[in-house]
C-alpha cells in the first residue's frame, strides 16, 4: 500500500537533481548556435531549441522512472541498498504508480518529438527513434554493463545533434564534437552511482561498467573523463572551433577537484563516503556546461 504522496514526491521522484545531464547538452548546443548564426545559411528557429531543450528533460525524467521501477523489480533496490531509490523502497508510490508514471512522460516526449519532426524534416526521425530506445532499453543495457557507453552516446552528442537539427533543419555533425566534454561529465554522474553502488549491485547479480572495471580502475576512468572534457574544451580553442574566451570553464576546477577528492576516498564496502559523488557530479555538470554557454554567448558579440 503506497503511501499519502505530496506534489513535491511527484517531483523528486523524477530525479530533478540529474537533469543536468540532458539539459546541458541542449542548452551549449543553443549557444554554440548563436554563436555560430553569421554563418548558417539556412532561418534558426530558436523556438525549436527550446522545445528540444524541454523534451530532452521529459525524455530523461521517464528514463528515470522506468528505470527505478525495473531497479525496484529486480531488486537492484532494495531497503538495505545504500544508494536505492527511496520512492519504491519505502512505499511512497506504488512500482506500478511509477511505471504509468514513466509511460506518461516519455509519451509526452515522444509527442514532443513528432511534433517538432512534422515541422522539421526525417533526419530527425532516427535521432528520436534511438532516444526512445535508450530510454525504455537502458536499465537492460546497465546491467551488462552498457550503461556508461549508452550515456556518453545520447546525453551529449544525440542531443546536441537533435538540439541542432531542429533549429537549423541540418545535421550539423560539429556538434558532435563539441558535446563530448559534456558527455564524458555526465558518464561520470552515472559512474559515481554505480561506483557507490558496486556492493549491493553485485548482490542483486547485475554487472555494471563499474564493477567490470573493479574500484581501482573505476577511480582511473573517472579521472580520465574529468580530464578529458577539460581537454576537449582546449583542443576546441586550439583548433578555432570556439572562441577562446571557452577556456573560463577552467573556472569550474576547484569544484571538479573537491569531486575527484571524494572520489579518491572510494570503497567498495563503505559506500557512505561518495554517496553525495553522483549529486556533486550532476551539479558540476551544470556549473561547466552554464560557463561553456555563458563563453559561446558572450564570443558571439566580440
Amino acid at each position: 500500500m503506497s503511501k499519502e504522496r505530496k506534489t513535491k514526491d511527484w517531483i523528486i521522484a523524477t530525479r530533478p537533481w540529474s537533469f543536468p545531464a540532458s539539459t546541458m547538452p541542449a542548452l551549449v548546443t543553443i549557444s554554440y548556435i548563436y554563436f555560430l548564426k553569421g554563418e548558417i545559411s539556412t532561418e534558426i528557429n530558436w523556438w525549436y531549441g527550446v522545445l528540444a531543450f524541454i523534451g530532452a528533460c521529459i525524455f530523461q525524467a521517464s528514463g528515470n522512472l522506468i528505470g527505478d521501477y525495473f531497479d525496484f523489480k529486480y531488486g537492484v533496490d532494495r531497503e538495505e541498498s545504500f544508494g536505492s531509490s527511496r520512492m519504491l523502497v519505502d512505499g511512497i508510490f506504488s512500482p506500478k504508480t511509477i511505471l504509468n508514471y514513466g509511460i506518461v512522460m516519455l509519451i509526452i516526449g515522444i509527442g514532443l518529438g513528432l511534433f517538432l519532426f512534422v515541422h522539421t524534416g526525417p533526419d530527425l526521425l532516427w535521432i528520436g527513434v534511438v532516444g526512445v530506445l535508450a530510454t525504455v532499453f537502458y536499465y537492460k543495457l546497465k546491467f551488462v554493463a552498457l550503461g556508461d557507453l549508452v550515456i556518453f552516446i545520447v546525453y551529449g552528442p544525440l542531443i546536441g545533434l537533435g538540439t541542432a537539427f531542429v533549429m537549423t533543419n541540418q545535421l550539423m555533425w560539429n556538434v558532435v564534437l563539441l558535446n563530448i566534454p559534456i558527455a564524458f561529465l555526465v558518464v561520470n554522474i552515472l559512474h559515481a552511482n554505480n561506483m557507490r553502488d558496486i556492493r549491493d549491485d553485485s548482490k542483486a547479480h547485475i554487472r555494471t561498467h563499474a564493477i567490470a572495471l573493479g574500484m581501482k580502475r573505476a577511480k582511473v576512468q573517472y579521472l580520465l573523463l574529468a580530464i578529458g572534457a577539460y581537454v576537449g574544451v582546449l583542443l576546441m580553442v586550439v583548433f578555432g572551433m570556439v572562441h577562446p574566451l571557452a577556456l573560463i570553464v577552467f573556472l569550474s576546477l576547484p569544484l571538479e577537484l573537491k569531486n575527484l577528492k571524494q572520489m579518491r576516498k572510494a570503497e567498495v564496502e563503505k559506500p557512505e563516503l561518495i554517496k553525495d559523488l553522483d549529486a556533486n557530479s550532476a551539479q558540476f555538470v551544470l556549473v561547466f556546461s552554464l560557463l561553456f554557454a555563458l563563453a559561446n554567448f558572450i564570443a558571439a558579440g566580440l
